[in-house]
This record gives C-alpha cells, sequence and structure tokens, in this order.
C-alpha cells in the first residue's frame, strides 16, 4: 500500500496559520469583550456560536459568504484569490471553528485578574497597549497558551465544515479528517486505522499540553 503524507502536512500547515490568525483575534476580542459593561452577553453569544453550531452549517454559511455569487467572494474573485475548494477555504473553515475556543479560554483567563492590578497601572499613566501586552497577558499566559493548544488541536480535527469549504481534493485540501472519511467511503479500512491512529496520537499530546498548562494555571 502506497501512502501519501500529504494529509498530515496539510493539517499541520492548515491548523497552524489557523491557529496563528485565532490566537490574535481571540486574544483581541478577549480583551475587548472583558472591558464591556453593557452588551457583553450579546456578543459573547456570536463569538461562541460556531462553538454550538453544527460544522456543516457552518460550512454552508461560509459558502454563502465566500462564495462565487457573494460580494465578498466575487471580490476575492477580482484580486485573483479563490477562497472555495482551495487551501485558503480550509483555513478560513478552521479558524472559524477554532476560534471561540481561544476566545472563551482567553476570556476567562483575563477575568480572573485581578482589576486592581490594572488599575493601579492606569493611575501611573500605562498606555492601554502596554497594559494589555505587559501586564493581562503575561499575567494570563497559562490560559492563554492552553486556548492556543486547544484552537490547534480544533483545527487540526475539523471536517465538517473544511469538507464543504474546501472540499476534498488530493495533495491539495485533503486534511487528516477528511483522508479519514475518503478511505472508509473506499472500503480501504486499513489506511483509515492509520489516520486514526496518527490523529489519536497528536491529540493526547495535545490534551498532555493542555492538562499541564491547566494545571499551571
Amino acid at each position: 500500500m502506497d501512502f501519501n503524507f500529504s494529509p498530515l502536512f496539510i493539517s499541520l500547515r492548515v491548523a497552524g496559520v489557523a491557529t496563528f490568525l485565532t490566537f490574535f483575534i481571540g486574544l483581541y476580542a478577549a480583551h475587548k469583550i472583558s472591558d464591556f459593561k453593557k452588551g457583553k452577553a450579546f456578543f459573547d453569544s456570536i463569538f461562541t456560536l460556531p462553538l454550538i453550531l453544527p460544522p456543516t452549517v457552518l460550512g454552508f454559511f461560509l459558502l454563502i459568504i465566500f462564495g462565487r455569487n457573494s460580494i465578498i467572494g466575487a471580490f476575492f474573485q477580482s484580486v485573483g484569490v479563490n477562497i472555495v475548494f482551495s487551501w485558503i477555504g480550509a483555513v478560513v473553515a478552521s479558524s472559524v471553528v477554532a476560534f471561540p475556543l481561544m476566545y472563551r479560554t482567553s476570556l476567562g483567563a483575563f477575568e480572573q485578574i485581578d482589576e486592581n492590578v490594572i488599575n493601579s497601572a492606569k493611575t501611573l499613566g500605562i498606555s492601554k497597549l502596554k497594559i494589555f501586552w505587559l501586564i493581562k497577558v503575561p499575567m494570563a499566559k497559562s490560559g492563554i497558551l492552553a486556548g492556543t493548544i486547544l484552537a490547534f488541536a480544533r483545527a487540526l480535527g475539523e471536517f465538517g465544515a473544511t469538507i464543504m469549504v474546501a472540499g476534498n481534493i488530493p495533495d491539495r485540501t485533503q486534511t487528516m479528517a477528511v483522508a479519514v472519511f475518503s478511505a472508509v467511503m473506499a472500503g480501504n479500512r486499513e489506511l483509515a486505522y492509520i489516520w486514526v491512529a496518527i490523529i489519536l496520537t497528536v491529540s493526547v499530546i495535545l490534551i498532555t499540553l493542555m492538562n499541564y498548562f491547566a494545571k499551571k494555571r
């Protein structure tokens, strides 16, 4: 049996880029929401929604948003960027699915910071940007690291939204989760077992790291 490692490399690359995006977007969103006094529950619900919705439903919405007939999709097409059925589409789908985990974990870490520390920094005239990067982020680093690992693990195992937006194109958009599905549909259980074993191994490593940072937190 010829074994192709491309789904592993595609999954790692997609998950890596998606985690990079969700890290900064999730941190920014969590930082802003933690400071909200009004409307916090509404925005928190919106940001957490991808965690509740079925991945196929998210994939459907992403197809509507980035499809060729949409305004956004037409714009990207005009500049030569094709999101649907491309590697970029896999990154977008994985980022949307992984975002709530990064956001919720970071938000919980930020909310545990003593407000007196933040108020003291403001009294000393320290800028909001420095307060965020030099005080809030270091104090919440364990939670942020745990959220990053969770986001990476979720992006790595994403299937539903990815197959709807990026499709199942070998050597281009076929991730490990999609490779398992393809192997099962083709009746190749031996190949499916191999990919399941690889996914389980990576997942156990990531969960171990997450538990370590959660315990440290």
